[in-house]
């Protein structure tokens, strides 16, 4: 006798069979859901990577014609225009990829002044020069055009400004009002062309080369410009958006 608690077993009937039209209606229509979510996947993928493309194309053009209009842009009244004459070496009329970084020099030549290191870049048999010299009284002169390489960073030629600044005495310290023009034009060149005081390096962060001399052998005075440099480009970047068309 079953106990009243245990239920009778009872066998478990087959499963039902569709017949044969409806099962196969049924797996079409199964094949039919899935091919529709497939496609549906590529389209959205396909449409993702298209709007992708749409993207990056649109923010290369405006990188671009930022970096033009930088390149072309006319420079403040402080900086006087005095290109050097097309020659060999100095002055190749050769663009830049980029402008990632600026380049601070020092002329090496103690009490020689802003013109005559021009002058110098000049020369036919010159093979050096530079965007920019910085003069003993704080004047600035611009020897190229700011979309040409220099001949005066080495192998960062091809994606850097350099600026050339003139020193009083051997020990190649800038002087008072000379520093505080490199300072202003290093800042303005970091807004012009997005940078940051971090993309300003010395000659010597390139090739090992002792230049900007003092501010090789002390770090301290280094990292006192670059921090100069930092607080100008704040401050010119906070006046820009304070400004209805900004600096350019």
């Amino acid at each position: 006798m079953t106990p009243a608690h245990i239920p009778p077993h009872r066998p478990v009937p087959p499963p039902r069979r569709l017949p044969p039209e409806v099962a196969f209606a049924r797996r079409q229509a199964y094949l039919r859901q899935k091919r529709i979510k497939r496609r549906r996947r590529r389209i959205f993928f396909c449409t993702v990577f298209a709007l992708a493309l749409c993207i990056g194309g649109i923010l290369t053009i405006m990188k671009h014609q930022r970096l033009q209009n930088a390149y072309e842009a006319e420079m403040p009244d402080w900086v006087t225009p005095a290109y050097i004459s097309y020659h060999t070496s100095a002055r190749t009329g050769e663009k830049l990829t980029a402008v990632r970084g600026i380049v601070i020099h020092y002329v090496g030549n103690p009490g020689s002044t802003a013109e005559g290191n021009r002058d110098y870049f000049d020369s036919p048999t010159t093979e050096v020069s530079a965007h920019f010299v910085v003069g003993l009284d704080g004047e600035i002169l611009q020897c190229l055009p700011l979309a040409e390489k220099s001949a005066a960073s080495n192998h960062r030629n091809s994606d850097t400004i350099s600026i050339e600044t003139c020193h009083p005495d051997e020990t190649g310290k800038f002087n008072d009002v000379t520093y505080a023009s490199l300072v202003r034009l290093t800042a303005y060149l970091c807004v012009r062309f997005s940078l940051d005081a971090d993309d300003v390096i010395r000659h010597y962060d390139v090739t090992g080369k002792l230049c900007p001399l003092y501010y090789v052998e002390h770090e301290d005075a280094w990292e006192t410009l670059r921090a100069d440099i930092a607080a100008a480009i704040r401050q010119l970047r906070s006046d820009d958006a304070d400004t209805e068309h900004g600096l350019f």
